[in-house]
């Protein structure tokens, strides 16, 4: 038989505020197998975040962002990685609108009909609370890579312009580290006929 399984918050602190913050909870938990625990965890918490998939239907281009990825620098990867435009959202900011707003800032990209295609993913719910929305939004690519970033945050960002071939020949062969942007290029492949078809169906019905 199931069983019920619940757990409660007993205790929290903060052990570390700065960027983020690392709290330390104490948590009553049932047991798989009967009876109950009592476990202490650090989360580390820095609110909610939002990734963008931008794409241009009519070129078929995505535009992805390269900049400096710390934690994958010290886990021993690359220090710079090609991933989904990407950023925290303000206390009651709407996620559309952080999108809009991270896109023009790390890319230089107006985001149009914008849309949620994944609510709600939690990075590493074992350590941070942290959840991430990623919104797809249609943009005019632009010709090559242009540099951009917010100098006050100290970002160093410069735009990848792909086929959507060329995503997905990066994150079959694993030179894509990025969670989310794994995530976002394997919904562009199985939606991107589509996504083409209503862009520029009309515009041909147009034509004729």
């Amino acid at each position: 038989m199931k069983r019920t399984l619940a757990a409660r918050i007993v205790d929290s602190r903060t052990e570390y505020q700065g960027f983020l913050s690392v709290r330390r909870y104490e948590i009553e938990e049932t047991l798989h197998g009967g009876g109950q625990q009592r476990v202490v965890r650090l989360i580390m918490e820095r609110g909610h975040s939002v990734a963008v998939l931008p794409y241009d239907p009519v070129r078929d281009r995505v535009v992805l962002i390269s900049e400096l990825r710390p934690g994958i620098l010290v886990a021993g990867g690359p220090a710079f990685s090609d991933s989904l435009v990407a950023g925290v959202v303000e206390p009651g900011e709407h996620v559309l609108a952080a999108a809009a707003r991270e896109a023009r800032e790390e890319a230089g990209l107006t985001l149009r009909s914008p849309r949620v295609i994944h609510q709600q993913a939690f990075v590493s719910p074992g350590g941070t609370s942290e959840s991430i929305a990623i919104v797809y939004g249609i943009v005019d690519a632009p010709e090559s890579s242009e540099i951009h970033g917010n100098a006050s945050e100290a970002e160093n960002i410069r735009t990848v312009i792909l086929s959507p071939r060329k995503l997905m020949n990066r994150v079959r062969s694993g030179v894509i580290l990025d969670m989310k942007t794994l995530l976002a290029g394997y919904w562009l492949a199985a939606n991107r006929a589509k996504l083409r078809r209503e862009i520029l169906a009309p515009r041909l019905d147009q034509v004729s």
